[in-house]
């Protein structure tokens, strides 16, 4: 394999304090979930060989970049999340050389690559735990991850409260060489992804290591997983709360195991690394944090590029909380000269079409199917609006053909490590995870040659990538129109500030330079000035003829002035 060293791609965005000119300021950047994006072989499990096929299209829907969910060598205990080895490519993906091969022609269709890394925890297959455990108590293995003893007479008590992300406890007890029960290893998801030691110094050298590895192979950057949990309070203090995932979200200051200072010296030194190598490189932070200026300390001029908006992600569908969740992110990231950034959807929560397909306060995940024809109206209307905004924006896959969350999967064919464990996230997860379309007919709608992993609705062709090419009322010609309007609109991408206008109550109508975005979100239609020119409509609405113009329910309009 021949390592490409330098990136082909130069970015042309505006300047900022600390960070400079990069293509990641304004960037559209496509989630990829590689087991249920294309199949290459007709396994019925998506991988790099069928991703590789399928970037024609990304290119032409107009992204910038494309993030790849893991692909690493991993037993999928959490769908890749939990990896053994950081440097292999899983044999159901492929290998090396498909990433390779995927890598050049993604840089050849002028698309960048963005892989996930996973530094908070490791597979239980990993080497260094194995051996941990086959070594037993003394190994100095044990000491890159948390082992304590337990507590009570005999040690059976875990050593503190903590509860795992996924429910239950957040440590599980070994078992040691000779049989007997031995120490507890810390592991706040599965059992089977235990939590790194990051005060270890050889768990920092390896994956500085490994960011050279994959930086060496050519990709453009690294969405980090769970950039918030690497570093735990000194100690492992209790928490003394016995719901305490519902502190998650909360504001007052995080958890022991999450968003610690510590995690910003790691971030420094990996910033360092990037800066060394060619064509802008760089990383995204996955930090849930309490309040959106504690997101912005991943993103200060010396640490990590981006940061994901949560904030954003979690806001219903109204007028008011939009524009105060707008206003309180752009004010954050700009004393760090950070972009802000956008997204509505991954593979973590529902779909917005169907988040957005009832009374606002389900959350983020949901079974409930909704209204699919109202979630569908405002999932086209919520994309125009975050299109719009100054900053980079991050699209799922699938929402580009307006897929709903599959919200009726039975029971048994359900494969979220969540659900099988009492008291956690709500395991809805594989309904925003089904493969998607790509044909009107076949077996799995052309995801492959056989059936899929998770099962596809009926009717699922007609959201088909082929089935909504060249109908112009369709989702997937709207994210073309608007991506391709975003590129060319001088006013749209870079940027640190909007300017709000005078609306109605549930109205949004921000100006950007030469651009005005207005957007309905409430039931019953709207009558606005009109502002400019038409450019773009999220569903009908009649040319405006005069000074006026009537808004539809859950519409945005594009207006160039």
């Amino acid at each position: 394999m021949t390592q490409h060293l330098t990136a082909p791609l130069t970015g042309t965005s505006d300047d900022a304090p600390g960070h400079g000119r990069g293509w990641w300021r304004d960037a559209v950047i496509y989630q990829v979930y590689p087991r249920s994006f294309a199949d290459g072989n007709g396994d019925g499990m998506g991988d790099l060989d069928g991703v590789r096929r399928r970037l024609p299209h990304l290119a032409r829907l107009g992204v910038d970049a494309v993030w790849l969910s893991p692909f690493y060598a991993s037993p999928q205990a959490d769908a890749g999340y939990d990896v053994a080895d950081y440097r292999a490519i899983d044999p159901m993906f492929g290998t090396l050389l498909d990433a390779d091969a995927l890598i050049r022609d993604a840089h050849e269709l002028g698309l960048r690559i963005i892989v996930d890394l996973v530094p908070n925890h490791s597979s239980a297959e990993h080497e260094w735990f194995k051996r941990a455990l086959r070594e037993g108590p003394g190994s100095a293995l044990r000491e890159r991850y948390h082992f304590r003893p337990g507590k009570g007479a005999d040690g059976e008590l875990p050593p503190n409260d903590w509860e795992s992300i996924f429910g239950g406890p957040a440590w599980t007890r070994t078992t040691d060489p000779d049989g007997t029960p031995g120490d507890w290893y810390l592991h706040l998801f599965a059992p089977e992804q235990p939590d790194f030691n990051w005060e270890h110094p050889a768990v920092a050298d390896e994956f500085r290591s490994i960011l050279r590895f994959w930086l060496d192979m050519g990709v453009d950057g690294f969405r980090v997983d769970v950039a918030h949990g690497l570093v735990k309070a000194a100690g492992l203090p209790d928490i003394g709360d016995t719901e305490q995932l519902r502190l998650l979200g909360s504001n007052d200051g995080g958890t022991p195991f999450f968003d610690q200072d510590g995690v910003h010296e790691i971030y420094r030194q990996w910033r360092t690394i990037l800066d060394e190598y060619p064509g802008d490189r760089i990383a995204v932070a996955e930090a849930w944090t309490p309040t959106v200026e504690r997101t912005a300390n991943y993103v200060r001029p010396d640490e990590l590029h981006q940061a994901f908006n949560f904030q954003y992600l979690s806001t219903s569908w109204d007028a008011a909380a939009l524009r105060e969740v707008i206003d309180s992110s752009l004010a954050a990231m700009r004393p760090v000269g950070a972009p802000a950034t956008w997204v509505l959807s991954n593979h973590d929560v529902t779909r917005h079409a169907t988040r957005f397909a009832g009374p606002p306060g389900a959350g983020t995940q949901t079974r409930d199917p909704g209204d699919r024809a109202l979630g569908l109206r405002r999932a086209r209307a919520a994309t125009l609006l975050m299109l719009a905004l100054p900053g980079s924006a991050y699209v799922y896959q699938g929402e580009e053909l307006g897929l709903p969350d599959v919200t009726d999967l039975p029971d048994e064919v359900r494969q979220d490590p969540s659900y099988f464990r009492a008291d956690g996230q709500d395991g809805f997860r594989d309904g925003c995870r089904v493969p998607i379309p790509w044909t009107r007919e076949g077996s799995s709608y052309g995801f492959g040659e056989g059936s899929s992993w998770l099962p596809q609705p009926e009717g699922w062709g007609a959201l088909s990538v082929e089935a909504q090419t060249g109908d112009p009322g369709s989702t997937l010609e709207l994210y073309r129109s608007a991506l391709a309007a975003r590129r060319e609109h001088p006013g749209l991408g870079a940027g640190t500030a909007v300017e709000w206008r005078d609306a109605p109550e549930g109205v949004l109508h921000l100006a950007r330079p030469g651009f005005v975005c207005t957007v309905n979100t409430t039931d019953s239609a709207v009558r606005i000035d009109t502002p400019g020119r038409m450019l773009l409509a999220s569903g009908p609405v009649t040319a405006p003829e005069g000074a006026v113009t009537e808004l539809p329910a859950d519409t945005t309009v594009w207006w160039t002035v």
